[in-house]
């Protein structure tokens, strides 16, 4: 049994952890929660996620948790874990990344120093398709890889673009980074970034909200591309890999989960659609992150070893930052 606590409500994501864990109690002792923002409390702190639950300081719940989810906005998300990590907590941190590129790396050198886990909250990682995909590129059923295409886009309300306002580069750090961490993972770092940021300033709300970055390998090309402006842009999110010797295209990625595969066999008409459907049980529009958690228990356990490693992590960041020209908080605004 894991003694396990989350710091900060703040994050949009973060009572659907504090859920995943509570559907566990023969993992996770769950302590209780810390917010010190009390406006977030007045906006989230009755949500279910967190009915019954002890509220602590900061401090108090770092010294009776074994591990930690850290759940702040986002703009403090780095720096909490910085806390965590020195007092050897292991950690579950969302998304994406804050504070400079040699912040972030301190905390993942404390945490590998402290022999501490640190799981990212990048869900695509335990998307049952993604997971196949890695399956298929990893048996060489796919070949040399020449092309990836990601796509995660939707049409957010005025409210929702307000809030990102608050971060330089928009959509392309709060979504982007999910694709960029999957393209990281398969390819490495690329030889070249070359990015557009465009504002289209629609319900008068200026921001990077419809955003491509193409990232250039000695052979390979793979396209990120997110928006916020973008009608029914959940329904074309999309992570598609191509090589030599097949083609897999999960879209959508969620909410229906749809995977399709085609290698030269299947394939053996030039000019038509040849392709099978690969089946799966979704499990994204109940059970999002149970996996992710039952993983970080394994983690901590060390029955399972995270294969997101430090390094990885690190890479992930160097490459999102040089997309949107360094990691910037322009405001805190949380209305």
């Amino acid at each position: 049994m894991i003694k396990i606590g989350q710091i900060g409500i703040g994050h949009n994501h973060g009572e659907e952890k504090m859920k995943a864990v509570r559907k566990f109690p023969e993992l996770f002792e769950v302590i209780g929660f810390a917010e010190e923002n009390e406006e977030r409390i007045k906006q989230r702190g009755n949500l279910q996620g967190y009915k019954g639950l002890q509220r602590y300081s900061v401090d108090e719940l770092i010294e009776k948790c074994d591990a930690i989810l850290i759940e702040t906005d986002v703009w403090d998300l780095t720096a909490t874990a910085q806390k965590c990590v020195a007092a050897g907590k292991h950690i579950h941190m969302d998304k994406p990344g804050s504070g400079t590129l040699a912040e972030y790396k301190c905390m993942l050198d404390t945490a590998q120093e402290k022999n501490v886990i640190v799981q990212l909250a990048y869900m695509y990682r335990y998307n049952p398709a993604v997971q196949k995909t890695f399956e298929l590129i990893k048996s060489g059923k796919i070949g040399e890889i020449y092309s990836i295409n990601a796509e995660m886009s939707t049409y957010h309300p005025k409210e929702y673009k307000r809030w990102l306002t608050n971060f330089g580069g928009g959509i392309m750090y709060i979504l982007g980074c999910h694709l960029i961490d999957l393209i990281v993972y398969i390819m490495g770092k690329p030889d070249k970034i070359t990015t557009f940021l465009k504002h289209t300033n629609l319900d008068g709300v200026d921001f990077a909200d419809n955003n491509l970055a193409v990232l250039e390998y000695q052979k390979a090309l793979a396209r990120v591309f997110v928006s916020s402006v973008e009608v029914n842009g959940f329904g074309r999110r999309q992570f598609m890999v191509s090589g030599s010797k097949g083609t897999v295209n999960i879209c959508p990625i969620e909410r229906p989960l749809t995977m399709t595969y085609s290698d030269t066999q299947i394939a053996d008409a030039t000019y038509e659609d040849r392709k099978i459907f690969i089946p799966f049980e979704d499990n994204t529009a109940t059970g999002r992150y149970d996996e992710m958690m039952k993983d970080f228990y394994a983690y901590i356990k060390g029955t399972k070893e995270n294969p997101f490693t430090y390094e990885h992590e690190y890479a992930l960041q160097e490459v999102l930052s040089e997309i949107i020209g360094g990691v910037k908080i322009y405001s805190k605004n949380i209305d």
